[in-house]
């Protein structure tokens, strides 16, 4: 077992990451850019070392800084979290090269997982459902045309590389093909340095389930059941919860046995997210496979009682998953909410700035994962989420209540926060019925809102 770990991380997830290490005697490392500096949450891990300035770029995305702090703080593993360097296979690399264990999967799976059309080429030979689309990526608009003729349109752009939404397009004919075409390819050269791009059918009103698979290296792969994370805005997800609603047995079973099949064809260790859509005849299609924690993993740890980060840790380790698949029944109903620090009253526009006041829900079946505190100042330059709402209740009707009353316990001042937009969410029939899909917040519930 490792001695020390240092979190090439901030915020929540180091926190959580200090949290699970402390319960299993290690002792923790934190990095911090100097907008971080002071933060609360550092005071709780054993050293901490400061790797630049506040732009992620010259700080939490600099190898050698990150790897120099692990030298110095006589650190024998790196868990990445999620974000950053956490789905970068050269960091991956480095970490090893320096004698330092990753707490991920090795650097050649996650290379092959994180591009997405070598991931599907992958799925198809593991017989994981995939959306009908190109043969490859695209090497001109005349193989593009080609291809949407084949499948018919409309048809979805999408970056081999990256996520997030960038480098996606929806061409609804061939008059829209040229111009999206173009776009995407743009964008994704743009975000990620590479304009591949490839063509899916685009499925109208899809559901996006995902299944949580943690996989030793001694041959045992376990699925945690399913995820979903259908409520987004901009591809960005905002609410998660498991079990899936309205999802037919069988196709729940189905999804799992593929997201495992899917990990076994990979050679992959560790925890990652195997994501499916969902269409509207229950028919589910592979998507991608995330090769790392995820922000909503603890949806997953509150139905199966697994905690995922020390099982990251145990793997890494290479120590033997101490649960089999049998073991793994999925209690009652578990449900999510990011709050991030933004306005729902101003298309959601970032709103950093000093916390003045904040009171934590909490009460049976409430869990609470922020670094944020009262008098801690939220800066610009990352990611608006500052705190997570988990609940979990006997039945998901309980769990929205649950999570209703805990929003409202929710108290923060000083910035705006988008605790009022989830509850206004929670109550839509759409949701309570688990009628939604990935654009209907967009398409629906934003424009009922602003009426």
């Amino acid at each position: 077992m490792f001695n020390r770990v240092l979190i090439a991380n901030r915020g929540e997830i180091a926190l959580r990451v200090i949290r699970a290490c402390k319960e299993m005697g290690i002792e923790t490392v934190a990095i911090y850019s100097e907008a971080d500096r002071g933060s609360q949450y550092l005071e709780l891990a054993d050293q901490s070392f400061c790797v630049g300035p506040p732009k992620s770029a010259d700080s939490y995305l600099r190898f050698e800084r990150v790897i120099a702090a692990a030298e110095a703080s006589g650190a024998d593993a790196i868990h990445p979290g999620y974000g950053f360097l956490a789905e970068n296979a050269q960091f991956n690399e480095a970490c090893r090269s320096s004698n330092f264990e990753f707490i991920g999967p090795s650097p050649e799976a996650m290379e092959k997982l994180g591009d997405k059309n070598t991931a599907r080429e992958m799925a198809v030979a593991a017989g994981v459902p995939v959306v009908p689309g190109s043969d490859g990526l695209l090497d001109s608009e005349a193989e593009a045309l080609q291809a949407a003729r084949k499948i018919g349109f409309p048809v979805l752009i999408k970056a081999t590389a990256g996520g997030g939404g960038k480098g996606m397009r929806v061409a609804t004919d061939e008059a829209s093909l040229q111009t999206s075409l173009s776009q995407a390819q743009t964008e994704a050269k743009a975000a990620f340095g590479n304009a591949g791009v490839y063509l899916e059918k685009y499925i109208d009103r899809p559901r996006h389930v995902e299944v949580q698979v943690i996989a030793d290296q001694h041959g045992n792969i376990i699925h945690l059941h399913e995820r979903d994370c259908s409520v987004q805005r901009r591809h960005q997800k905002l609410v998660e919860e498991s079990p899936s609603p309205r999802l037919p047995e069988a196709t729940r079973k189905a999804m799992c046995d593929a997201a495992v099949r899917m990990v076994k064809q990979a050679n992959y260790h560790n925890a990652a997210t195997v994501e499916f859509i969902v269409d509207q005849q229950d028919n589910f299609y592979f998507i991608e496979v995330n090769a790392r924690i995820q922000v909503e993993h603890p949806v997953s740890e509150m139905v199966s009682g697994v905690d995922l980060i020390k099982s990251q840790i145990l793997v890494a380790a290479g120590e033997k998953l101490p649960f089999s698949q049998k073991d793994i029944q999925p209690i009652g109903a578990a449900i999510e909410c990011r709050i991030n620090a933004e306005d729902p009253d101003r298309n959601f526009q970032p709103c950093p700035g000093r916390i003045e006041k904040m009171y934590i829900p909490g009460g049976l079946g409430v869990r609470v994962d922020s670094h944020a505190h009262p008098g801690y100042t939220v800066p610009p330059y990352y990611d608006s989420m500052i705190a997570k709402i988990i609940v979990h209740r006997p039945t998901r009707d309980q769990a929205i209540e649950c999570m209703l009353r805990s929003l409202y316990e929710l108290r923060i001042t000083g910035i705006k926060t988008t605790a009022s937009f989830h509850q206004i969410v929670l109550r839509q029939p759409e949701f309570v019925e688990g009628r939604v899909d990935t654009k209907w917040v967009e398409r629906e519930l934003l424009p009922r809102i602003k009426a």
